[in-house]
């Protein structure tokens, strides 16, 4: 390109052009790309038909994966709108905290795929569907993202309880839809809140129509192509048919974090570099303990950002987190979010005008801390 064209190319259109593609948006970069070549089709020609060469090498809005030769992506046929939300993963914001059992069984999952000959020589196929189940907020839906990262695959998003509306009155004709869609796509497929349509079928309050939804997904699931990867996440496992943990050959159960993993994830929530003191650790610790992770995050975040929109010293944020959550702790907790607070320097009646804890206690927890 001539150094005149490139100085007739608007810096704002470059640096819109880049704040998408850092932003992971491709279907807006697309859009974005076909107005430039609308736009430079008079002044710059070549750039303009570079520009409309790589969109018709790309995937549509419409269709984003169509390269694949896959068909559009379904809608519901009385609102218009998509049936799923489709990903593209290349990167996760921070290291996922897991427990040791379900990072090996998301290992698995990932050798799995990437030894299909060595599986295939051996007449085994790689798991085809797999169940998370655990309390909100532990990691269920990151975990199908992290799959996605490692697998380099998209992820089809479908929220059962979103779409229960469109689902009721068309006899799991949506359903089918996503799930024929899903199988011909080289993705990983979460069905999200899979207990808003896999109800047990002898649950009496429920209507003929749900019960119906479920014999469809059962014979889905079990028609699954070996190519593809389908992971269903719940939140209440108690409330599906037996019929549909059959039909699922791997089942990774996410408990809530244990303190081990609650100072971790504290550590990864810190910000860049660790802005948080690690001698801090001990007492966010005990703070936090038996939240989820998005709690933990929520919380650390907030503590945070009220330091800077505040003007405040880390400092007395963790102060005001301690006010606020020590309430909710039990009275034998609170003594050891006391003890905690005796290594970070402040004194015995700061300590209880934010814990409550008598100052005889904590001059044993101090005394205990130094022998």
């Amino acid at each position: 390109m001539a150094e005149a064209d490139t100085k007739a190319i608007s810096g704002s259109d470059l640096v819109h052009l880049a704040r998408l593609a850092l932003a992971g948006r491709p279907q807006d970069v697309q859009l974005l790309v076909r107005r430039l070549a609308k736009r430079y089709r008079g002044s710059i020609p070549e750039v303009a038909e570079g520009l409309s060469e790589l969109l018709r090498e790309a995937p549509t809005r419409e269709s984003p994966l169509r390269r694949d030769g896959v068909a559009p992506v379904p809608v519901d046929l009385d609102s218009r709108l998509h049936l799923v939300r489709l990903e593209h993963v290349s990167a996760l914001d921070v290291e996922p905290v897991w427990l040791a059992s379900v990072r090996s069984g998301l290992e698995q999952l990932v050798q799995e795929r990437q030894r299909q000959d060595e599986l295939a020589k051996a007449s085994l196929a790689p798991t085809r569907t797999v169940i998370f189940t655990g309390p909100p907020g532990v990691g269920k839906s990151l975990a199908a993202r992290w799959l996605a990262w490692r697998l380099e695959r998209p992820l089809v998003v479908l929220d059962l309880s979103a779409v229960m509306s469109s689902f009721l009155g068309r006899t799991g004709t949506n359903l089918r839809y996503v799930l024929d869609y899903a199988k011909s796509v080289d993705c990983i497929l979460l069905l999200d809140e899979l207990d808003a349509v896999a109800k047990r079928r002898d649950d009496i309050l429920e209507v003929g129509e749900l019960k119906r939804l479920v014999t469809v997904l059962l014979q889905e699931i079990d028609d699954w192509p070996a190519t593809g990867l389908l992971v269903a996440a719940t939140n209440h496992p108690v409330l599906l048919d037996q019929a549909v943990w059959r039909r699922f050959e791997m089942k990774i159960e996410f408990p809530m974090p244990d303190c081990e993993a609650v100072g971790k994830a504290i550590e990864a929530f810190s910000g860049p570099g660790g802005s948080l003191p690690s001698e801090w650790n001990g007492t966010l610790t005990s703070l936090l303990r038996g939240l989820s992770f998005s709690d933990i995050e929520r919380e650390v975040t907030a503590m945070r950002r009220d330091a800077v929109i505040r003007g405040h010293s880390l400092e007395h944020s963790l102060q005001q987190l301690v006010r606020r959550r020590i309430g909710d702790l039990p009275r034998s907790e609170r003594g050891a979010v006391a003890s905690t607070l005796t290594k970070l320097g402040l004194s015995q009646r700061q300590i209880h005008d934010l814990t409550g804890v008598s100052r005889d206690t904590i001059r044993k927890a101090a005394a205990r801390s130094r022998s």
